[in-house]
């Protein structure tokens, strides 16, 4: 298996992402893809996330990352076969494609913004800048909220995946607000794909309900996994996925 023929037996073809699409996600580093999910799979995600974080309880999210003032949950892969379509649909892997070329999951995780909570500090989600077109990590955030200026959407600064810095480089203050920023709203059910060289960040959700996502996370095939898939990976997961899925999540039998 390699990586075209993993896309091709996926549904993922050159065509899937417009000229101008291409050209959004080139320039300004975000591109939102609506009507990924529908009204009823948003609600059926909604419930299984609120399942496993009741089962889970203060071990959510304990396989990559806590954060205060969020629920999290991570290894989605291995919790319901419906977190498939997250390292599976095609319009999504055509835009991992075309930032990455080879890549492979990272993570598959949730993550809920807390009334009054979520406000993050402005980040690039690699540990040092990169030259343009030298990209190494790519997120997708899938909405499963409406996302909107009150309830804590995700800040990006348009374009600062070209800049070759990091937010602290140039901010005495990442956490400050930054005068170019801009939230990425959208309805529920829209997956927001961001080169995650891009400055973004979480901000604070000033409603009584939590914000809630998922966030499927991509990098370079040549860097180690966020978490790593082949230990975690169940036998019953394995044995379900094909192997152009085996491929994405860089898997072996």
């Amino acid at each position: 298996m390699d990586m075209e023929t993993a896309l091709r037996e996926l549904g993922v073809s050159d065509d899937l992402l417009t000229t101008a699409e291409k050209e959004q996600l080139d320039r300004d580093g975000f591109l939102p893809l609506e009507g990924i999910l529908s009204a009823e799979e948003v609600a059926a995600f909604n419930q299984r996330l609120a399942e496993l974080t009741a089962a889970e309880g203060d071990r959510a999210g304990l396989e990559v990352h806590q954060e205060k003032g969020t629920d999290r949950l991570a290894d989605l892969v291995n919790k319901d076969p419906m977190f498939e379509v997250c390292f599976s649909h095609p319009r999504v892997l055509a835009a991992m494609h075309h930032v990455l070329g080879e890549f492979h999951l990272s993570s598959l995780n949730s993550r809920a913004a807390l009334p009054g909570q979520g406000h993050q500090a402005l980040h690039a989600d690699f540990g040092q800048p990169v030259e343009p077109g030298a990209y190494q990590v790519c997120n997708s955030i899938w909405l499963l909220d409406d996302f909107t200026p009150e309830n804590g959407a995700t800040r990006v600064v348009p374009g600062s995946h070209r800049r070759g810095t990091l937010p602290t480089d140039e901010m005495p203050d990442p956490a400050a607000p930054h005068p170019d920023q801009i939230q990425l709203t959208a309805p529920a059910g829209t997956v927001v794909i961001f080169n995650s060289h891009l400055w973004h960040g979480g901000t604070q959700n000033h409603t009584t309900t939590p914000r809630r996502a998922m966030h499927s996370y991509f990098t370079h095939r040549h860097l180690p996994q966020q978490l790593d898939q082949q230990t975690y990976l169940r036998v019953n997961t394995y044995n379900r996925l094909t192997p152009a899925q085996h491929f994405i999540l860089d898997v072996t039998g």
